[in-house]
Protein backbone atom coordinates (compact mmCIF):
# COMPACT_ATOMS: atom_id res chain seq x y z
CA UNK A 1 0.00 0.00 0.00
CA UNK A 2 3.04 2.27 0.13
CA UNK A 3 2.52 5.45 -2.51
CA UNK A 4 5.48 7.60 -3.52
CA UNK A 5 4.82 11.35 -1.61
CA UNK A 6 3.28 13.31 -3.83
CA UNK A 7 2.91 17.34 -3.05
CA UNK A 8 -0.01 18.74 -2.74
CA UNK A 9 -0.71 22.56 -2.12
CA UNK A 10 -3.42 23.06 0.46
CA UNK A 11 -4.37 26.32 1.95
CA UNK A 12 -1.02 27.73 1.41
CA UNK A 13 0.28 24.35 2.98
CA UNK A 14 2.14 21.75 0.96
CA UNK A 15 1.29 18.42 1.91
CA UNK A 16 2.51 14.86 1.04
CA UNK A 17 -0.43 12.09 0.01
CA UNK A 18 1.17 8.45 0.52
CA UNK A 19 0.24 5.87 2.05
CA UNK A 20 -0.58 4.31 5.48
CA UNK A 21 2.91 3.55 7.91
CA UNK A 22 2.31 1.63 10.88
CA UNK A 23 3.48 4.84 12.98
CA UNK A 24 0.30 6.72 11.78
CA UNK A 25 -1.87 5.04 13.46
CA UNK A 26 -2.30 6.48 16.53
CA UNK A 27 -3.06 9.80 14.41
CA UNK A 28 -5.17 8.26 12.70
CA UNK A 29 -7.40 6.68 15.57
CA UNK A 30 -7.55 10.31 16.90
CA UNK A 31 -8.47 11.44 13.80
CA UNK A 32 -11.85 9.45 13.34
CA UNK A 33 -12.47 9.73 17.20
CA UNK A 34 -12.75 13.58 15.89
CA UNK A 35 -15.07 12.73 13.34
CA UNK A 36 -17.51 10.57 14.90
CA UNK A 37 -20.47 10.55 14.64
CA UNK A 38 -19.96 11.30 10.63
CA UNK A 39 -17.63 7.77 11.27
CA UNK A 40 -18.48 5.36 13.43
CA UNK A 41 -15.96 5.12 16.24
CA UNK A 42 -13.06 2.28 15.74
CA UNK A 43 -10.39 0.86 18.47
CA UNK A 44 -6.95 0.13 17.20
CA UNK A 45 -7.60 -3.20 16.82
CA UNK A 46 -10.51 -2.58 14.41
CA UNK A 47 -8.64 0.20 12.32
CA UNK A 48 -5.54 -2.11 11.69
CA UNK A 49 -7.91 -5.02 10.86
CA UNK A 50 -9.56 -2.62 8.69
CA UNK A 51 -6.89 -0.86 6.84
CA UNK A 52 -5.28 -4.62 6.31
CA UNK A 53 -8.45 -5.42 4.43
CA UNK A 54 -8.48 -2.02 2.57
CA UNK A 55 -7.51 -1.59 -0.87
CA UNK A 56 -5.82 1.84 -0.21
CA UNK A 57 -5.30 3.44 3.11
CA UNK A 58 -3.65 7.18 1.85
CA UNK A 59 -2.28 9.55 4.65
CA UNK A 60 -2.07 13.13 4.12
CA UNK A 61 1.17 14.50 5.89
CA UNK A 62 1.99 18.08 7.12
CA UNK A 63 5.49 18.64 9.11
CA UNK A 64 5.80 14.76 8.87
CA UNK A 65 2.85 14.58 10.66
CA UNK A 66 -0.62 12.77 9.31
CA UNK A 67 -3.24 15.17 9.15
CA UNK A 68 -5.81 13.51 7.22
CA UNK A 69 -6.83 9.76 5.84
CA UNK A 70 -8.82 7.82 3.59
CA UNK A 71 -9.27 4.04 3.72
CA UNK A 72 -11.00 2.93 0.23
CA UNK A 73 -12.12 -0.80 -0.46
CA UNK A 74 -12.78 -2.21 -3.70
CA UNK A 75 -15.82 -4.18 -4.26
CA UNK A 76 -13.93 -7.74 -3.71
CA UNK A 77 -13.40 -7.13 0.25
CA UNK A 78 -14.51 -9.47 3.17
CA UNK A 79 -16.15 -6.08 4.80
CA UNK A 80 -19.40 -6.37 7.05
CA UNK A 81 -20.99 -2.94 6.16
CA UNK A 82 -24.52 -2.45 6.11
CA UNK A 83 -23.49 0.05 3.51
CA UNK A 84 -20.43 -1.76 1.46
CA UNK A 85 -22.81 -4.01 1.40
CA UNK A 86 -25.72 -2.54 -0.74
CA UNK A 87 -22.93 -1.34 -3.09
CA UNK A 88 -21.80 -4.85 -3.59
CA UNK A 89 -25.52 -5.17 -4.39
CA UNK A 90 -26.00 -2.12 -6.86
CA UNK A 91 -22.79 -1.43 -8.64
CA UNK A 92 -20.69 -4.22 -10.37
CA UNK A 93 -17.55 -2.94 -9.52
CA UNK A 94 -16.09 0.02 -7.82
CA UNK A 95 -13.55 1.97 -5.19
CA UNK A 96 -15.51 2.27 -1.96
CA UNK A 97 -14.66 5.14 0.35
CA UNK A 98 -15.28 3.86 3.32
CA UNK A 99 -13.96 7.07 5.34
CA UNK A 100 -12.34 10.03 5.24
CA UNK A 101 -10.87 12.09 8.31
CA UNK A 102 -9.01 15.17 8.51
CA UNK A 103 -7.52 16.76 11.55
CA UNK A 104 -10.22 18.96 13.22
CA UNK A 105 -8.16 21.98 13.74
CA UNK A 106 -7.30 21.97 9.58
CA UNK A 107 -10.87 20.95 8.14
CA UNK A 108 -11.41 23.74 5.46
CA UNK A 109 -8.47 23.71 4.29
CA UNK A 110 -8.86 21.54 1.42
CA UNK A 111 -7.18 18.41 2.64
CA UNK A 112 -10.17 16.15 2.01
CA UNK A 113 -9.90 17.24 -1.87
CA UNK A 114 -5.98 16.56 -1.63
CA UNK A 115 -7.03 12.90 -0.50
CA UNK A 116 -9.78 12.29 -3.17
CA UNK A 117 -7.22 12.75 -5.80
CA UNK A 118 -5.07 11.07 -4.73
CA UNK A 119 -7.12 8.29 -4.75
CA UNK A 120 -8.36 9.51 -8.09
CA UNK A 121 -4.80 9.37 -9.06
CA UNK A 122 -3.99 6.18 -8.16
CA UNK A 123 -6.66 3.96 -9.77
CA UNK A 124 -7.17 6.31 -13.14
CA UNK A 125 -6.40 3.44 -15.12
CA UNK A 126 -8.54 0.82 -13.87
CA UNK A 127 -11.91 2.92 -14.42
CA UNK A 128 -13.92 1.96 -12.32
CA UNK A 129 -16.56 4.07 -10.60
CA UNK A 130 -15.86 5.74 -6.83
CA UNK A 131 -18.40 5.29 -4.49
CA UNK A 132 -19.35 6.26 -0.85
CA UNK A 133 -22.51 6.98 1.61
CA UNK A 134 -22.99 10.06 3.66
CA UNK A 135 -25.00 9.99 6.40
CA UNK A 136 -28.48 11.92 6.21
CA UNK A 137 -29.61 10.97 9.68
CA UNK A 138 -27.72 12.69 11.63
CA UNK A 139 -27.78 15.10 8.67
CA UNK A 140 -23.98 15.83 7.27
CA UNK A 141 -25.16 18.45 4.64
CA UNK A 142 -21.25 19.82 4.41
CA UNK A 143 -20.11 16.22 3.39
CA UNK A 144 -22.67 16.05 0.48
CA UNK A 145 -21.81 19.58 -0.71
CA UNK A 146 -18.28 18.46 -0.35
CA UNK A 147 -18.66 15.13 -2.62
CA UNK A 148 -21.16 16.91 -4.95
CA UNK A 149 -18.53 19.45 -5.69
CA UNK A 150 -16.07 16.59 -6.50
CA UNK A 151 -18.37 15.22 -9.00
CA UNK A 152 -20.47 12.94 -6.82
CA UNK A 153 -23.88 12.26 -7.67
CA UNK A 154 -26.52 10.21 -5.74
CA UNK A 155 -27.32 6.75 -6.41
CA UNK A 156 -29.65 5.44 -3.73
CA UNK A 157 -30.71 5.73 -0.65
CA UNK A 158 -31.02 3.74 2.14
CA UNK A 159 -32.74 4.27 6.11
CA UNK A 160 -32.01 1.66 8.25
CA UNK A 161 -33.86 3.48 11.36
CA UNK A 162 -30.75 4.25 13.51
CA UNK A 163 -29.13 5.84 10.43
CA UNK A 164 -30.06 6.91 6.98
CA UNK A 165 -27.52 7.30 4.01
CA UNK A 166 -27.36 8.77 0.42
CA UNK A 167 -24.90 6.86 -1.99
CA UNK A 168 -22.99 8.42 -4.18
CA UNK A 169 -21.26 7.25 -6.80
CA UNK A 170 -18.39 9.52 -9.14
Amino acid sequence: MTQSPAPVTAANATLSIRGFRAGDLAALLAMNAGAVPAVNDLSAEELTDQIAEARACIVAVKDEMPVGFLLCYDETADYDSRNFKWLQENVARFFYTDRICVAPELRGHRIGEALYQGLFDRFAAEGQPFVCEVNTRPANPGSVRFHQRLGFREIGTADYGDKAVVYLQR
